[in-house]
């Protein structure tokens, strides 16, 4: 019982504070990955206004390697939003100086999550990207992750 309360005491006090930094260790697919806090804390962190390919779905690995190649041994700065259902700490990742969040939707690795986001700049990458058919784009008939768990309900959640 103690340890849950020493748990949550301190997700409470990250969501206080507002911010994380450390270093990325663990990319788990191209919205989610993990971090050690500068005081040694692993701590999973979900990408906010994102949602990318499931990773057994078409551009799944290739966005996770493309937010590996942005983030992956690289120092990071997390301004938190939240926590979500799962236990993760939802926020915007910056991965020495690049907003990882807003390069996904760019380079057509993911889609804006507009269930949760109605941000114009991710909307207006996510609709260069759409012209350019960068990434995901390319493929005329690209699913949202949202519509495929719908259909393929996966038992657990990164």
């Amino acid at each position: 019982m103690l340890k849950k309360t020493l748990f949550f005491a301190m997700l409470v006090a990250q969501i206080q504070a507002g911010t994380l930094d450390g270093v990325v260790v663990a990319i788990t697919d191209g919205d989610t990955l993990k971090m050690l806090t500068n005081d040694k804390r692993e701590i999973k962190i979900r990408l906010a206004k994102i949602d990318a390919p499931e990773k057994t779905q078409a551009f799944g690995q290739a966005s996770k390697k493309a937010l590996s190649d942005i983030c992956f041994s690289k120092p990071l700065h997390v301004e938190i939003e939240t926590i979500d259902r799962y236990g993760r700490t939802v926020g915007t990742v910056t991965c020495k100086g690049v907003n990882a969040n807003l390069k996904q939707i760019e380079n057509g690795m993911a889609w804006v999550y507009v269930k949760y986001s109605k941000d114009k700049k991710f909307i207006e990458e996510e609709q260069k990207a759409k012209e350019k058919k960068v990434g995901l784009w390319s493929e005329p008939t690209a699913t949202p992750p949202w519509e495929y768990r719908r259909v393929k309900p996966s038992r657990t959640t990164s």
